[in-house]
This record gives C-alpha cells, structure tokens and sequence, in this order.
C-alpha cells in the first residue's frame, strides 16, 4: 500500500489500474482490505480503484481527538485523497459508514464526484445518516443499541481489548447472512490489524453522530444529482432493503440492484454477485 498526507492523517491507499477513478470507502469494522475481491476486478475493467484505510484504521494514522473523526474530517479524507493524486473527478463505492461518507462528499463536492455507489445505506435526504442520538435511544434502539454501547469513550475499545475474538465474531457474525464468508485467514487479518490498531478510531466515528447534524444541517432535504446505483440484500437486518424505497425522492438518477442470500458484508459474502452488478452499472455510465 502507498501512503498520502492528508489533512493532518497519514492514510494508506491501495491504488491499481488506469481509466476512469474509483475511491471505495470501507465501513465498520473494515479496512480497505474489504474491498479485495473488488479492486482487482475493476482495475482488469478498465478503472482506476483505491480503495483506503480509514483515519485510525489499518496502517492510517489517526489523532487521538474524538472530534476528528467527524463526518467533514471523512470528507476531507476523500476530497484529500482525490487531491494528492491529481484526480478532477472520481466516482465513489462505499458501504456501511463509508456510504455515509460517500454521500455527505458526493452533496459537499458535486464538482469532484461524477457517480456514486452504495452497498446496503440507503440515501433519503439525510447526509450524516443516523439521526440524533436522543432520537436512536428513544425511537431506533431495537435497531441500532449498539451504537449506544459505542458513545462512552474508551468503554467499547476495553471490551474489544480484553477479548478481540469475541468481540470480532459478534460484530460481524451478528449480520452477516451466513457466518464462513471469511476464511480463517481472512478473519485473522482483520483481527491482527484491529489489534495493532485498536478500534477507538473507527469508533469514534460514532461519536460523532450529533456534531455531524449540525455541520451538515445546511445540506438537509438535499438532492444527490450524480448517478447512483443502490444495492440492497435481503439478510441484512440492519438495513433492510425496504430502506431505499423512498430513494428516489432524493436521487433523480437511481438505479437499485438486489442481492440474494447476502448479510451486511456485502462485497465479501457476494463477491462475484456484487462485482457483475457494479460492472454491469459502471459500464453504463462510465464510458
């Protein structure tokens, strides 16, 4: 991996292939190792695909300030990366947070973003992507208690310490939609980097959640005018397909493709599925 300064991170990019850029954001708790069975595959196609390390994630640096890991730091990171590589304009593919991030920059840089795409986050008018923390504890815990369980700083970093095993197989088994879609040595590069790195940067991310209300609040109800492809699973019980109902309404040029018998890890449980779908779409629109 090559690494870049950026906004005061250091941040680890895998970069391949030529034509037209594809930044892929991670979610989590990923790296841009998510992304392997993806980035060779478009880089073959014909497409530039860099796919990163997340500020405090993998071999990226990160500041110990929970602030900067705001969304408008994230959307730097990209906005960063685009720059220090030379790129005018670069689609976007992200999943989980990083479709977060991905649509939060796309709404922030139109002129920088031409497409993009989203595994499992739907986009309805709403940049930061969860609502208020008042509102989750009071309306949305069934769904999404566990970020709750995030919010005291250093709180969820010692139950992962004290037994990263553990803590790894019920964050990703809990919704997957079968739980061998990692190899053990897969899963051991996941769990050896997070170990090394420790998790407060990804969730810091969390943290978050209400400053990114306020300095996105100017963005609210808008439109996402580039070309998005939106693709749903249907074993993913966080994000459930019926989300992106009501896409359309915010996103004039939507395509929605849909994934069988796939969990929340969407390119790593479906890899040949989520790769024909992407370069079924991108061969539309990118010529």
């Amino acid at each position: 991996m090559r690494h870049i300064e950026t906004d005061g991170v250091t941040l680890a990019l895998d970069d391949s292939g030529d034509g037209h850029p594809i930044l892929l954001i991670h979610g989590f708790p990923e790296l841009a190792y998510s992304w392997r069975h993806v980035t060779p595959v478009l880089a073959d196609a014909g497409y530039r695909s860099i796919a990163y390390d997340r500020r405090g994630t993998g071999e990226s640096s990160g500041p110990d300030e929970i602030d900067a890991y705001s969304l408008e730091h994230q959307v730097r990171d990209a906005i960063g990366i685009l720059d220090r590589l030379g790129i005018d304009r670069a689609a976007l593919v992200g999943h989980d947070w990083g479709s977060i991030i991905a649509y939060a920059t796309a709404l922030r840089h139109p002129d920088r973003i031409s497409h993009v795409v989203s595994l499992n986050v739907p986009y309805r008018g709403h940049p930061p992507g969860f609502p208020p923390i008042d509102v989750l504890r009071t309306k949305f815990a069934d769904r999404y208690g566990y970020v709750l369980t995030f919010l005291e700083p250093g709180a969820a970093e010692a139950r992962f310490e004290a037994n990263p095993d553990e803590w790894l197989h019920r964050m990703i088994n809990g919704v997957a939609g079968r739980d061998d879609f990692l190899t053990d040595g897969e899963y051991a590069f996941f769990r050896d980097a997070f170990v090394e790195s420790g998790m407060a940067g990804q969730l810091n991310v969390y943290r978050n959640i209400d400053r990114n209300q306020v300095d996105f609040a100017d963005l609210a109800g808008a439109s996402l005018t580039q070309p998005t492809l939106m693709v749903t699973t249907d074993l993913d019980p966080v994000l459930p397909a019926s989300g992106a109902a009501h896409m359309s309404e915010f996103v004039p040029d939507l395509e929605i493709a849909h994934i069988e018998n796939c969990g929340h890890w969407t390119a790593q449980e479906r890899p040949a599925q989520t790769n024909a779908v992407l370069l079924d779409w991108l061969g539309r629109w990118i010529v």
